[in-house]
């Protein structure tokens, strides 16, 4: 399946997919598989009781590792690989800005935090401060004051925070098929409005 031929009606199937097939791989040197973090995300964020846009744009934040062309980070890079930017592309015709933004986002996150509570980067795994000295660091004051303009800005910030609380080794979380009737409606509604 190409990216052409994705609808609303295949999307959750093709994402799904993504998970089964390659959700086993290793993600940037933390504890966890690919797909373990990114469930973990979300079972997180549906135990809090946080609306359906951020259950799903936890579960599908670090989507574009799988659909970028650039491939996946690994501690040996040496320059960033934009997945965030990834990621959003591949869903900004099934879900809504909220749930694109904080996938697109998510890295810029990471920066605004750094930068805004310092106490914030004493959390990040070693993976993480990794990442961000390719991503730019912490943000700048000019940055900061960007990024808290984008109307997402507190479910971007939700979704980071449980981007980080995401990487349990002995976690158990359900599986993608759990999630899928709820990111289809997501889907859905967000299609029937753009209609």
């Amino acid at each position: 399946m190409t990216k052409q031929t994705l609808t609303q009606h295949n999307i959750v199937d093709f994402l799904e997919d993504i998970f089964e097939r390659r959700g086993g791989e290793e993600y940037l040197g933390e504890p966890v598989t690919m797909a373990e973090h990114m469930l973990q995300g979300a079972t997180i964020a549906e135990q809090n009781g946080q609306d359906e846009e951020i259950i799903v744009a936890a579960l599908l934040h670090d989507i574009g590792h799988f659909t970028s062309e650039f491939g996946t980070f690994s501690m040996d890079d040496t320059e960033d690989r934009y997945h965030e930017e990834a990621g959003a592309k591949v869903l900004e015709s099934f879900f809504p800005s909220v749930v694109t933004d904080c996938v697109r986002y998510h890295v810029a996150a990471k920066r605004y935090l750094c930068a805004a509570k310092p106490e914030y980067f004493d959390r990040l795994s070693e993976a993480s401060v990794h990442s961000l000295n390719l991503q730019g660091g912490p943000m700048t004051a000019d940055e900061m004051e960007e990024f808290e303009r984008n109307p997402n800005v507190k479910k971007i910030v939700a979704v980071r925070y449980l981007d980080d609380a995401g990487k349990h080794a002995d976690m158990e979380t359900p599986r993608f098929a759990h999630f899928a009737p709820m990111v289809q409606r997501v889907v859905d509604a967000h299609c029937a409005s753009a209609d």
